[in-house]
């Protein structure tokens, strides 16, 4: 059935790849962002569609349209973007919830809230169910980014309780893939970069924290399975990969996948980083039948292929607003020869 669907957070990394998966699915789609992380280009392919349209807003301001459905996945995601200013990291999350959720009970719709395992904090309980409650801290660097969305959650079920709104809770894990910010500091997307470049890996601690990583793809499914689910829900959602690895191991096998020369070096453990994340996904699969299908080595190599080319682009002195390469469409010789070892 044909809808038309706001996505906030639209030109991001996540909200980039959900709008494509919209569209193709025959939906009108509006794209809201204020591109303070997300990037026009990531939406390039869509601008000539008349069943899109993009606005440039700021969800901490109310926002007055007509939709059926409405993503809401806007707030910078990684440490360095949200914690250049914490203050309006917090808004985002609270002021964005709440107008969002004024809209969804305004229009009588559904709404999803892209929530985080980063709700956790430094988990004492592993793998992290969604009934944990987390261990937090509320004065940390981190806190503006953890505690907002907590605050956003809250939101979320008291609408629900009190105004019959229908919500969806997704706790997204570490998740990776094409159009990821080549500066937003995060694990894949700095290994990446620095081994294209040659340059040393820069490991934080002494490497053996874990994460689970999971492909944008299949996040992207379980994003769409989790709206389109029926009945109401009483609770979040957990959404990752549950394969547990190593910060050393992802940056030993990019730098294998890459062939790269580049050396690791170790750095001080930042303030709060969690020893462990990793998702009980035991309600994903059995009310969503969802569990991610893209292994690492698959990810990571489509993953490279972006950056390499994208790299490659921005040496050559690209146009802002030009599309960003489609990793199905370039040369992944250097990956598949990095791969095998030739």
């Amino acid at each position: 059935m044909k809808k038309r669907i706001l996505v906030t957070g639209g030109a991001g990394f996540v909200g980039s790849h959900l709008c494509d998966r919209l569209v193709a699915q025959g939906h009108d789609v509006l794209a809201v962002d204020n591109f303070y992380t997300g990037d026009r280009s990531n939406l390039a392919q869509h601008l000539s569609n008349p069943r899109f349209e993009v606005m440039r807003h700021d969800v901490t301001f109310p926002l007055y349209v007509e939709v059926d459905e409405i993503y809401n996945l806007a707030c910078p995601a990684s440490p360095v973007h949200y914690q250049r200013d914490p203050v309006q990291t917090t808004k985002t999350s609270v002021l964005g919830a709440i107008n969002m959720l004024g809209l969804a009970k305004r229009l009588g719709i559904p709404i999803l809230q892209a929530s985080t395992s980063e709700i956790y904090g430094d988990p004492d309980v592993h793998p992290q169910p969604e009934g944990y409650r987390g261990l937090v801290s509320v004065s940390g660097p981190r806190a503006c980014y953890d505690e907002g969305k907590r605050c956003a959650e809250t939101l979320f079920f008291d609408y629900q309780r009190r105004h019959d709104v229908t919500i969806r809770v997704a706790r997204i894990f570490n998740t990776y893939g094409p159009r990821m910010n080549r500066d937003d500091g995060r694990v894949v997307s700095n290994f990446v970069v620095q081994a294209l470049r040659n340059e040393p890996i820069t490991l934080y601690g002494d490497g053996r924290q874990t994460r689970a990583f999971c492909f944008v793809d299949d996040l992207v499914e379980g994003l769409m399975r989790l709206m389109n689910v029926e009945g109401t829900l009483d609770g979040a959602v957990n959404l990752g990969n549950p394969t547990e690895v190593t910060i050393a191991e992802i940056a030993e096998r990019i730098v294998a996948l890459t062939g790269s020369r580049s050396a690791i070096v170790y750095r001080p453990l930042p303030q709060d980083d969690p020893r462990q994340r990793c998702p009980d996904i035991t309600r994903a699969k059995e009310m969503l039948h969802w569990s991610p299908k893209v292994g690492l080595d698959e990810g990571l190599t489509r993953t490279i292929a972006y950056f390499d080319a994208l790299l490659s682009a921005s040496a050559s002195s690209v146009t802002p607003f030009e599309p960003a390469p489609d990793p199905a469409k370039v040369d992944l010789t250097k990956v598949d020869l990095a791969r095998t070892g030739s």
